[in-house]
């Protein structure tokens, strides 16, 4: 497709250039058959009116050669992908010029095609890689008991890929989806740019409302074609998280089993340990002798069987069986009897082990005894020591009152002395006073 626009005096020139379809055929076995002509175009006049600034001089629409069709009250001609003929559509429209025909054709053929991607995405994403639980339904989120198993059989690694293929669908589809986008606002564009021009142009043709119906009916299933995608978002997304949960229940399933048959089947260290403790061990060799006696009893009453099933000689048996109960009695006996010299020399020796337990008893009562006196004499000297101890502390606190009065004594007959002494000197010094000058 070629734009070009020249303002001022020129024209603007819009070449369409479609693929070659194939021609229709005629709904009448008439049909009127003329050369094909090298090119088709439609002049559209822009000088009636108001000339519009920027569609200066007049509008051409060179269309491709195409085959003739059924013969109609205007020119056959085949555009896009319908099989439609340019006649059929000035018939439609009515008395619309060729050239507008030419133009809303364009525009129908680009939205059939992207409506045509936009249907493919559609159907792509809802029933193709995206969603492959054929068996579902659209409301069970769940599924059905043939999924369940075969999820449950496939390995755990499925769920997965599974899930793992979806987010790649998905993103195929978002890529899809984002091209069909881009395809769209081409579109749109381009039908603005052709909307623009026809609001341009001073005399619109008064066909234009089915083109108006036509993209708005595109319009609404691109919206339905938008919900359609987001509950198949969120049908992907539900059956994620189911997978993800049965994922989980599974890998939860299986390590339960693994440890209930590690517990089903215990390790040998851990049996040698069991048979290793006391109680268990005492345990064990209880529930064997009990069995063994069980066994016991078992033979005997399988023989008493057997002597009471005798045939004519059953009174034999029975007298056999009872003379052996007696030989066995009498075993038990002699094994008794046996028995009994070992049972009287550890009597022997448990007598002699009491008595030396009696005698060392005795021995501890008076040496108990004696440590008792002894206690009591060392309590009685410490109460003695104690008792000396305070009259020693009395007498030594006596000793120093007595010297400290002694010293005192002493001080005061020093003092004495020494004021007679003095006062005899006084005395001598003044009764004779030569001699105290013959002296100086």
């Amino acid at each position: 497709m070629e734009w070009s626009c020249a303002k001022q005096g020129h024209s603007r020139r819009v070449l369409l250039s479609t693929i070659p379809h194939r021609r229709p055929q005629a709904s009448s076995p008439v049909e009127h058959r003329r050369p094909p002509p090298a090119t088709s175009t439609y002049l559209l006049p822009t000088d009636r009116g108001q000339q519009s600034p920027n569609l200066a001089g007049r509008l051409s629409v060179h269309l491709p050669p195409c085959r003739p069709s059924v013969q109609m009250n205007t020119d056959p001609c085949i555009l896009g992908p319908a099989s439609i003929g340019l006649g059929f559509l000035q018939k439609i429209f009515g008395g619309m010029s060729a050239a507008g025909i030419g133009f809303f054709w364009v525009i129908a053929s680009h939205l059939v095609s992207y409506f045509y991607l936009l249907v493919v995405a559609a159907v792509f994403l809802s029933a193709g890689e995206k969603t492959p639980f054929g068996d579902l339904d659209d409301d069970d989120v769940f599924a059905s008991k043939k999924a369940k198993t075969k999820v449950e059989e496939s390995a755990p690694g499925a769920a997965t890929g599974m899930i793992l293929s979806l987010r790649e669908s998905l993103q195929d589809c978002k890529h899809s989806l984002a091209s069909c986008q881009v395809e769209l606002e081409a579109a749109k564009s381009e039908i603005e740019k052709w909307h623009s021009a026809f609001q341009k142009i001073p005399a619109v043709p008064s066909g234009a409302n089915p083109v108006v119906s036509y993209l708005s009916n595109l319009k609404s299933s691109e919206e339905s074609l938008r919900e359609q995608l987001e509950k198949a978002k969120k049908r992907e997304a539900a059956f994620i998280v189911t997978f993800a949960k049965r994922e989980q229940e599974i890998a939860e399933l299986k390590s339960a089993v693994r440890d209930l048959k590690t517990q089903l089947r215990p390790p040998s260290m851990q049996t040698r340990r069991l048979l290793l403790d006391p109680a268990i061990h005492e345990e064990f060799t209880r529930l064997k002798n009990l069995v063994e006696e069980k066994e016991k009893k078992i033979k005997e009453l399988q023989d008493n069987v057997a002597a009471v099933n005798f045939t004519p000689s059953s009174k034999l048996g029975k007298m056999l069986m009872a003379k052996c109960r007696t030989l066995q009695e009498e075993n038990e006996e002699i094994g008794a009897m046996a028995s009994e010299g070992k049972i009287h020399e550890l009597g022997m020796k448990i007598a002699v082990l009491k008595s030396q337990n009696n005698e060392l008893r005795n021995q501890f009562d008076v040496l108990y005894k004696h440590m008792d006196g002894v206690t009591n004499d060392v309590e009685r000297s410490n109460e003695m020591v104690s008792i000396l101890q305070e009259e020693l502390e009395a007498k030594d606190l006596e000793l120093a009152r007595l010297k400290e009065m002694l010293s005192q004594k002493e001080a005061s007959h020093d003092e004495a002395v020494e004021e007679r002494d003095e006062a005899a000197n006084d005395m001598n010094t003044a009764s004779d006073p030569m001699h105290v000058k013959v002296e100086s």
